[in-house]
């Protein structure tokens, strides 16, 4: 090497490792300056810097600018809080601590965390700092990704919609994605350019504490909702970015893979399956909806013995050489660390680091002791080869790229201008209406009519309750409408009088609330009685001495109603009045004597900011209900799993039953129970009555490469305007390997006038028909398959469709 490129080496002091390399034989080669790596030697403007040049050509001119301690910086996640105190929720003091930013950014650049409770101006204002010192302050001027959570809402203070499972009950796709821009419109002008979300587990093991965080217990359902999610977020492209930006929002599809069925139901528990069951449950919604998202986050939990954090199976033999994602992907807050602490395989955190990147080719996020840190020295000692560095860095500026964040990473000076806006409420209020699901409703209980009812008892400890679902901000409660505001204003003017009592709390036995509850119930027409789960918000759900029933980290092994609730829904129903029971919950509540003896069953999962209004809505029959289950309901814990799409075979029934006076009816399937759910998936009922007629195929016979189309005429033949989700169930009826017994196909919501009928067409592609076969390969076989338009336990029409 000739003594002048060594002494531009030693004049830069700071290069290390992989320029050294790139150096060392082939200094001639170098378009750019080793003192100076964010220029060209010949003055012309490097490619990375050009707005106009192709995202590839960009990344690979960046990188070998690159030293080794600036690309591991690229891997590690930091946090606003090194230059920022965001101690305090409300304080507004616009002031950073320097050395904090240049030690935080020197380090853990590639992505800062900034998911606090702050006043906007004041996030405005640090992630301003951040970017303008990384973009201005720094040799190569490469900006972060600035990220937060956004499940159902953005978490500053942004818009809190129902939980991603009551997102699912609205079967809208089309609304979903409206939802999601909306959520991107708020963090967008506030400066952050990754959303962690969507939660594409599935809601299959309902003692989870997550099962809320889903679009429930379908791979179907959850790949379209998840799909329109990642679309509504990314669309369109950030302010002033090149032409080759190609979204404005990083979605993060979460968790990969195989996450939602932990063993026992306990949080980041193994989950246990092998190959077809990973490859036909488990990846299916995120090869729908991610292979375009810019970001998808791995799984605290093992698959089959091998932690998902460092399962190069997943991570690079299917989703980066299978599917081809070229995108960041993240592991999850603390899980490189859980190879020590928890998954027992490593037994250093040197060891951690080098799984993770070399299985994975994975950022490390924040939440452990950043082990990533060691990756320069042990590339320098040749344990970790720097080409795992190299791939993973590429992934990281090529979704920064991909965001346009080189020509502008910074907030907008109008971000007020987006959040909370009318129009995101008026969504959000269709939104809420469609999420809640009618699913018992004896001798038209519902609608009440608010010119014939002189009053009404608002009995529970849902009634007075704001109940978000979890990953939501700090008080964020503040800004919902409970049930008691939402009946109060929708009733404001009528001479419908409310009576409320609380009954009990949600979190104690004590029967003492119950004789106020009583009274309030003989002084009215009807009562309706809210009972439920509850969650809390990210700052008190892990804060000691809180509880919850539902979140992250609160499993269940009970899915009945606690402490005093069931007894206050038994006590209600005594009195003889019409009781309609509204189950306000993140999950499936197993109560079959409510199924039995109430007059009307409603489910609302938990809300957004209108909730309370539109349930309301609902009770009253400003609009009738449209919601259908995302996830079936089991009889009690024990019958569980009641997912509707189990292998042929999987459940035999002989039931027996326990009667209301203690007699002993024996069974077999279950001795005293029955694995029949009390609702199953898809279903869900209306104020008016739909019927399906002239069901037709596109083709009775196809290739098995032929997409085709399902049509039904749907008939409102009810007195009210109605929406309806026309739903198409196959059944693939002799196969190489065990198939379910039955799986969704395809969903489409419409909207019927009444006395109304419309033309439906559900198209299929035929993949959905295939299998994971004998041979390793998913591949649609010939044969015969039932077509059913209707429910997952209710059919409507049927015929047959002929694989050839």
């Amino acid at each position: 090497m000739a003594p002048t490129t060594w002494s531009r080496i030693c004049a830069a002091g700071v290069l290390t490792g992989t320029i050294v390399t790139l150096a060392r034989g082939s200094s001639e080669d170098l378009h750019f300056s080793l003192v100076s790596r964010g220029t060209n030697l010949d003055g012309s403007l490097p490619v990375y810097k050009d707005p106009n040049a192709l995202i590839e050509d960009r990344v690979n001119d960046l990188l070998p600018r690159m030293t080794i301690e600036e690309k591991v910086a690229q891997l590690i996640q930091g946090d606003m809080n090194g230059w920022m105190n965001f101690t305090d929720p409300l304080d507004d003091t616009l002031a950073y601590n320097q050395t904090g930013l240049e030690l935080m950014l020197a380090q853990k650049s590639g992505a800062v965390w900034g998911g606090y409770l702050t006043p906007w101006d004041k996030f405005v204002y640090g992630a301003t700092i951040g970017q303008k010192y990384l973009m201005e302050n720094t040799t190569l001027g490469i900006p972060a990704i600035v990220q937060s959570e956004g499940l159902h809402g953005f978490t500053n203070n942004g818009t809190i919609w129902p939980s991603p499972i009551g997102l699912a009950a609205s079967f809208n796709t089309e609304l979903l994605q409206q939802a999601a821009s909306t959520i991107a419109d708020e963090a967008e002008g506030l400066g952050f350019h990754q959303i962690f979300a969507p939660v594409l587990d599935l809601s299959r093991e309902l003692r989870w504490g997550r099962v809320e965080e889903n679009f429930g217990e379908d791979p179907f359902l959850t790949g379209e909702m998840g799909n329109a999610y990642v679309t509504g977020l990314q669309s369109g492209r950030r302010r002033n970015t090149s032409s080759t930006a190609i979204a404005r929002m990083a979605a993060t599809c979460k968790h990969f893979a195989a996450y939602g069925s932990p063993q026992g139901g306990l949080n980041i528990a193994q989950v246990s399956g092998g190959e077809r069951e990973l490859r036909t449950s488990y990846l299916r919604p995120f090869n729908k909806a991610c292979v375009q998202a810019l970001g998808i986050m791995t799984a605290y939990a093992s698959y089959d013995g091998v932690p998902a954090v460092a399962n190069t199976h997943l991570l690079t033999d299917i989703l980066r050489n299978e599917w081809g994602y070229p995108y960041l992907v993240t592991s999850d807050a603390g899980s490189v660390d859980l190879l020590i602490t928890t998954h027992g395989v490593c037994e250093t955190r040197e060891c951690a680091a080098k799984l993770a990147l070399e299985n994975g080719v994975q950022m490390e996020m924040g939440g452990g002791t950043y082990t990533y840190l060691t990756l320069p020295d042990q590339v320098n000692n040749g344990t970790v080869n720097v080409s795992y560095i190299d791939e993973t860095v590429k992934t990281i500026l090529r979704t920064k790229f991909a965001l346009g964040l080189f020509e502008n990473p910074y907030p907008y000076p109008d971000y007020l201008s987006t959040l909370r806006t009318p129009a995101t409420r008026a969504l959000l209020h269709q939104m809420e209406q469609e999420s809640i699901v009618l699913l018992e409703n004896h001798n038209a209980t519902l609608p009440l009519s608010p010119s014939t009812l002189r009053s009404i008892a608002l009995i529970g400890p849902q009634v007075a309750r704001v109940s978000f679902g979890d990953y939501v901000f700090f008080n964020a409660s503040n800004n919902g409408i409970s049930p008691l505001a939402g009946f109060t204003q929708y009733l404001a003017n009528t001479s419908v009088r409310i009576n409320y009592a609380e009954g009990c709390e949600l979190w104690s036995s004590d029967l003492s609330g119950i004789g106020d509850a009583l009274e309030m119930t003989a002084e009215s027409d009807v009562a309706v009685v809210m009972v439920g789960t509850w969650s809390l918000d990210q700052t008190l759900l892990w804060a000691p001495g809180t509880n919850a029933t539902t979140g992250e980290h609160v499993d269940l092994s009970d899915l009945g109603l606690v402490g005093a609730q069931m007894e206050l829904v038994k006590a209600v129903k005594s009195v003889g009045k019409p009781v309609v029971v509204v189950l306000v919950s993140g999950k499936p509540v197993a109560e079959p004597w409510i199924q039995e003896n109430a007059d009307a069953v409603v489910q609302q999962f938990y809300p957004g900011e209108l909730g309370g209004l539109a349930l309301a809505e609902i009770i009253f029959g400003a609009v009738s209900p449209s919601g259908k289950l995302p996830v079936s309901f089991p009889r009690s814990v024990g019958t569980t799993p009641v997912f509707y799409d189990y292998l042929k075979g999987s459940r035999p029934v002989d039931p027996g039953m326990v009667t209301d006076n203690g007699t002993l009816v024996f069974g077999h399937q279950y001795v005293l129970d029955t694995p029949v759910p009390l609702w199953s998936f898809g279903h869900g009922l209306s104020y008016t009555s739909f019927n399906y007629t002239d069901l037709e195929l596109s083709s009775d016979t196809i290739g098995t490469s032929d997409n085709f189309s399902v049509s039904v005429t749907v008939h409102n033949s009810g007195g009210m305007d109605a929406k309806e989700v026309v739903q198409v169930y196959m059944t693939d009826l002799f196969s190489s390997v065990v198939t379910p017994n039955q799986m969704l196909v395809g969903f489409q919501k419409v909207e019927i006038p009444a006395g109304g009928s419309q033309r439906v067409t559900v198209e299929v592609e035929a993949a959905q028909l295939g299998l994971w076969a004998m041979s390793g390969a998913w591949v649609v076989e010939p044969g015969t398959f039932a077509v059913r338009v209707g429910t997952s336990d209710e059919v409507y029409l049927n015929t047959t469709l002929v694989v050839v």
